[in-house]
């Protein structure tokens, strides 16, 4: 009769069967992604393994939820999910975005004989106040007009 030995290779070294490790070869928003392993899945310890110490522990509840787990990143020596920073556009620089659209309508009112409607010729004016930084208090772009263009006074004579 055999003794049958439980204690297997990684138990003095790895106090915990799942860990997740620092896989700077991939990064996201600047931090190393995690690497999964099950220590015990090897015969004998790989190479490449990290030190214990050099990984994060995982219990087996978060070692079954990481795979529906999405944007993960190892940061402050646990494993997170990465929030990508939120960019702020300035609201002149919205400003000036919209000018470009209004530059754009004025061709095509100029290309077919029309003109602005008055909706169209205040928000142009709050934009220009905007883009030159004449209005300072406004925190959005007003709402671009639904009715942009008007046929003007030759048009309708001769049409």
């Amino acid at each position: 009769m055999t003794e049958n030995n439980t204690t297997s290779w990684w138990s003095a070294t790895y106090p915990q069967r799942y860990y997740a490790y620092s896989n700077t070869e991939y990064l996201l928003g600047g931090y190393p992604t995690p690497g999964y392993v099950d220590v015990a899945m090897f015969a004998a310890l790989p190479t490449w393994l990290p030190a214990a110490s050099d990984m994060i522990a995982l219990t087996e509840a978060a070692w079954n939820a990481r795979s529906s787990s999405v944007n993960q990143i190892v940061k402050d020596t646990e494993v997170q999910t990465y929030n990508a920073p939120v960019v702020v556009v300035p609201l002149k620089t919205q400003a000036a975005t919209a000018q470009a659209w209004i530059q754009q309508q004025a061709n095509l009112a100029a290309a077919m004989g029309e003109v602005f409607t008055a909706d169209m010729k205040a928000y142009v004016s709050a934009i220009s106040a905007i883009a030159s930084g004449a209005d300072t208090t406004s925190t959005a772009l007003p709402a671009q007009p639904a009715d942009v263009m008007a046929a003007s006074a030759a048009t309708t004579a001769t049409g």
